[in-house]
């Protein structure tokens, strides 16, 4: 039986009409300036998926997307497209009750570091909404609520290179704290701020190195 995966993204999870309806899509079949990706297959998680005999139940990625509520010119996304928002609708909608998940891959943050949302400071429990709305206590909370929703899947958080270090360190800290595996990237490929080909390959192979291990 095929292990059954999701996974929770931005831009770098996308690909046009293979994430939900109405969400962001940054990378697609269409020519573009902007990124040599074209194919679905060569994208990071298709590549993962085929390679690691895994099944894709859901790609809930959303370009432009935050796992905290503020968003790019401070934008509230507490009820739109933060990942905190969408992990919770799959939850009230019996998403989880109606799909086994062996394996989760979480791989954000990259917005809010560009986005310059305030940072606030770690927080590993006892969150109320408001401290949603700064990155650290809101990756924490995030990194938490899917590890309480998911208590037997194996759980993986892909971080980016050129976050900022404050993120960076919180997500390693969250995973350490609640049993999570974190992926740490040397090298990634990119242009414009987004995988290359080369730099979806460069994704793959350590979060298969990692899914090995």
């Amino acid at each position: 039986m095929k292990k059954r995966a999701l996974i929770f993204g931005d831009s770098y999870s996308t690909f046009e009409n293979h994430i939900p309806e109405g969400y962001a899509v940054y990378y697609s079949a269409q020519e573009s300036p902007n990124t040599d990706v074209r194919k679905v297959e060569q994208t990071w998680w298709h590549r993962v998926m085929a390679q690691a005999g895994l099944e894709l139940v859901l790609n809930n990625s959303w370009s432009g997307s935050t796992v905290g509520y503020t968003g790019y010119d401070n934008a509230d996304t507490s009820a739109s497209s933060s990942f905190i928002f969408r992990l919770r609708q799959l939850i009230d909608e019996g998403f989880f009750d109606e799909n086994r998940i062996d394996t989760a891959f979480v791989f954000g943050g990259t917005n809010d570091s560009w986005a310059d949302a305030p940072l606030g400071n770690a927080k590993f429990e006892g969150w109320e909404e408001k401290d949603l709305y700064q990155v650290l206590p809101a990756v924490c909370y995030f990194l938490w609520l899917l590890k309480q929703t998911l208590p037997e899947a194996r759980l993986y958080c892909l971080i980016n290179t050129e976050l900022k270090q404050e993120i960076s360190d919180c997500m390693r800290a969250a995973c350490a704290r609640y049993g999570i595996t974190a992926v740490t990237f040397d090298h990634i490929d990119k242009t414009c701020g987004h995988p290359t080909i080369r730099g979806m390959q460069d994704i793959a192979d350590t979060v298969l190195q990692a899914l090995a291990e």
